[in-house]
């Protein structure tokens, strides 16, 4: 079975995960497409798959007899989407030999434009997968999870040799979480591979620094009759404090190594506002410099409008996992060689979010970060191509390879 067929399986199976949920998993649809795969490996010959309590697949496809003692390899693709333009079922849509040109989705009213996606010219010739254009399509990350089961289809059919492959699927990456209750232990792999990303040939071990702000701003509420120097508008308090971040630095405006300040969402009255930012940076100096410059605006609106007025919160997110990469450089090495050997052009590029990676990496398993083939990810012009799927899938059955050997 190729990549996308078992795509298309998945994207009906609906798995948002909910960051407003306090358990784990987040959302109980997940365990719904965990089970599937877990009969899927099963019926592969990966006896030993199961999922757990906490909805993270598992399962070890034991090596090949005289390799023993090659490197334990890892792959891991999670099964959340997010939660946007997914309030109800995904209609997959199959255009083949897409043009390259704007493409209507559906009768949604949306077009995969090339104004928008400038790469489309380059999809010409192939089949291209969308949704009708009133959903997510979820290729973020299921295709991970096709091009892994692809892949282990392929080493079991072909009799390719290999150490030992651990294999896991897991839930809510989408809200940042899921990777605090993987199993490392369990997983027993020496390194591993998220697939993760955006273009096949895609390989990423440099991600940003993250954390979550968040400004809650209490205002005083009097007549607007007879509020001179009394009222305190909590809601032009908030706009006064977006007013002083960086006006260029937001994620429209910067691309590869420059971070931003992303308000993610606001509420406001005369009497309490809130303001929910994320902030990112591949630089941790400059990460803390930005951190240090949401403190500062705490400090000068209390001055200004008195203590107590704003209160900041910051909730760090994952860090770079550069550092720990860095000290296992085979990884990237041998993730380029396999490019090349499937006939991809390898891609170093740094990843402007995280992957479940980011946090393993610096809980003892060094997890770099591999594209998938998908774009336009986290909303309804999410698209994939067939071909692209099956040159992710080739790249990393030559990794394999190569680590067996």
């Amino acid at each position: 079975m190729r990549a996308y067929e078992r795509l298309l399986k998945y994207v009906v199976v609906r798995t948002p995960s909910d960051e407003n949920s306090e358990t784990v998993p987040s959302s109980q649809c997940q365990f719904d497409l965990a089970n599937i795969l877990v009969e899927e490996l099963k019926a592969l010959g990966i006896d030993n798959a199961y999922v757990d309590e906490k909805c993270f697949v598992y399962g070890k496809l034991a090596a090949t007899p005289g390799y023993e003692n090659a490197v334990k390899l890892g792959f891991i693709a999670h099964m959340d989407t997010v939660s946007d333009f997914c309030d109800h079922d995904t209609t997959p849509v199959i255009t083949e030999n897409y043009n390259g040109e704007d493409l209507v989705l559906g009768a949604s009213g949306r077009v995969l434009s090339v104004k928008d996606f400038p790469h489309l010219p380059s999809l010409k010739g192939r089949t291209l997968i969308t949704t009708d254009g009133t959903t997510v399509l979820g290729a973020d990350d299921k295709a991970g999870i096709a091009e892994i089961m692809t892949m282990l289809e392929r080493i079991i059919t072909e009799n390719i040799p290999h150490g030992q492959i651990c294999v896991a699927f897991t839930p809510d990456e989408e809200i940042g979480t899921g990777a605090q209750s993987f199993n490392v232990e369990i997983f027993d792999a020496d390194f591993g591979f998220t697939l993760d990303g955006d273009t096949e040939g895609e390989i990423q071990y440099e991600n940003f620094n993250a954390c979550k702000a968040d400004f809650e701003i209490t205002g005083f509420n009097v007549h607007p009759g007879s509020s001179k120097n009394a009222m305190i508008n909590a809601s032009l308090v908030a706009m006064e404090i977006n007013s002083l971040l960086p006006g260029t630095e937001t994620p429209r405006d910067t691309e590869d190594y420059e971070g931003f300040y992303h308000l993610m969402s606001m509420t406001g009255e005369v009497a309490s506002a809130s303001l929910h930012y994320i902030v990112r940076d591949h630089d941790a100096s400059l990460f803390e410099a930005r951190k240090n410059t949401l403190r500062h605006i705490e400090k000068i609106m209390n001055e200004k409008w008195g203590e107590g007025t704003v209160r900041l919160t910051l909730t760090e997110q994952y860090r770079n996992m550069a550092e720990v990469v860095a000290t296992c450089m085979h990884l990237i090495e041998n993730a380029q060689l396999a490019a090349k050997a499937a006939g991809i052009t390898p891609l170093v590029i740094p990843i402007r979010g995280g992957t479940d990676g980011c946090q393993l990496s610096f809980r003892g398993l060094p997890c770099p970060n591999l594209g998938t083939g998908g774009h336009g990810y986290h909303g309804p012009y999410e698209h994939i191509t067939v071909e692209g799927m099956d040159l992710a899938t080739d790249m990393v059955l030559e990794l394999v390879k190569l680590y067996a050997k």
